[in-house]
């Protein structure tokens, strides 16, 4: 069962059940669509999988497997420029 982040790894993000920019790569990792178009040119900085739109559950789904509530947030050496 995919595990709903609710943020972004690099920028935080918040990242809610329906956000039609959460992106997700071959392992799960999540990020904005911003971070994968500008930041990672499409490839994951985790595990160097490509990323497709995370799909969104409909509701009854949602309800049997809630969206996680714990943040994630990675050490990315680009993600590191924006904190800066």
């Amino acid at each position: 069962m995919l595990i709903l982040k609710p943020n972004c790894e690099c920028c935080d993000k918040d990242l809610p059940p329906t956000a039609p920019d959460a992106r997700i790569c071959t392992y799960e990792c999540t990020f904005c669509a911003d971070c994968v178009e500008t930041r990672f040119d499409h490839t994951c900085p985790n595990c160097g999988g490509n990323f497709v739109p995370r799909p969104i559950r409909p509701e009854g789904q949602l309800r049997k497997h809630p969206a996680s509530t714990k943040r994630f947030t990675k050490a990315h050496a680009v993600c590191a420029e924006l904190q800066t």
